[in-house]
């Protein structure tokens, strides 16, 4: 039960003070966040999209405390646009936005979230890519499917991502699915009441695979966010059983996890997009990798007690 405590660790100015000094850390998060600003970024596009891989890149930060800040995110991502133009990848290359960044916890957050990543999806449809968005606590989700469901009035494409382990979920699934809009289904990485969230693992397990069998037999395209290697073998049959074809569905998982396992599925010929995050302000994102699968975990203190 370490994910609870990792997690409140995320929010701890004191760990994020002293996670951040130790002389080891650098090099433990470079394996899950391979840069700084977009000119690192650009090469490592260009390498996982040479080795047959998809992208979706999320510009890491959250502590959004004023409206020029929400701004400034907006401008980081409308510059990783102009960046990925000449690259000419479309679809292969979308971007990931949590609206935390784009103000959605500021007074009147609502509606500026929605004016701050607007410019954002109409410049990725511009290049012929898209947006999803992240999903955060529970808390925040009427308002994200909200803006959501307004974006894809003009922006059909438009993603969301939902979580397996809240109680909610599986009757978003359902509307979801009916929509034809792009849904990635994760298991969920923030520290959520019992009232709200199944505490289990296997309950959690369980819930994956029901809300997955829903959006594979539903209409929209569904995206398969796990490193599990038995709910990616459990997707690949519920594709099979719904009449799917390889390109009508894909799998997601992040930069630096079972590099090996992204490379085999799309071998196999699967869609295989890797979520890949770059920024400054890592923090509270490499927290929620070390939180999510102990394996993690594991890695981080071996280095922090054989390097530090």
């Amino acid at each position: 039960m370490l994910g609870p405590v990792i997690l409140a660790a995320s929010r701890s100015d004191r760990m994020r003070r002293l996670i951040s000094a130790a002389p080891v850390t650098k090099q433990v998060v470079d394996r899950f966040i391979p840069g700084e600003d977009v000119d690192d970024i650009v090469p490592v596009v260009r390498d996982l999209a040479e080795h047959g891989l998809e992208l979706t890149m999320d510009v890491v930060g959250e502590d959004i405390t004023n409206p020029a800040q929400a701004a400034a995110a907006r401008d980081a991502y409308l510059e990783l646009v102009d960046r990925l133009k000449p690259l000419e990848l479309g679809t292969r290359a979308e971007m990931s936005v949590k609206l935390s960044m784009f103000g959605q916890a500021l007074e009147g957050g609502h509606e500026l979230a929605l004016s701050n990543v607007r410019p954002v999806v109409e410049a990725a449809a511009e290049i012929g890519t898209t947006v999803t968005l992240d999903a955060e606590d529970h808390t925040t989700l009427d308002s994200m499917f909200a803006i959501h469901e307004e974006l894809r009035k003009d922006f059909p494409q438009t993603g969301c991502v939902i979580q397996a382990y809240l109680f909610r979920t599986e009757a978003d699934a359902r509307r979801l699915a009916a929509s034809g809009s792009r849904v990635r289904l994760v298991k969920g990485a923030y520290k959520e009441p019992a009232s709200v969230a199944y505490q289990d693992k296997h309950e959690i397990d369980r819930a994956y695979v029901r809300i997955l069998r829903t959006l594979m037999e539903g209409e929209g395209y569904p995206m398969i966010g796990s490193h599990d290697p038995r709910l990616i073998a459990i997707g690949q049959e519920l594709a099979h059983q719904a009449g799917r074809k390889l390109d009508e569905y894909e799998f997601q998982m992040l930069y630096g996890i079972r590099t090996d396992e992204h490379l085999r599925l799309a071998a196999e010929g699967h869609r295989m997009r890797v979520y890949t995050a770059y920024g400054t302000d890592w923090y509270g994102y490499f927290m929620r990798r070390l939180a999510e699968k102990p394996a993690n975990l594991r890695f981080f203190a071996r280095s922090m007690l054989t390097k530090g």
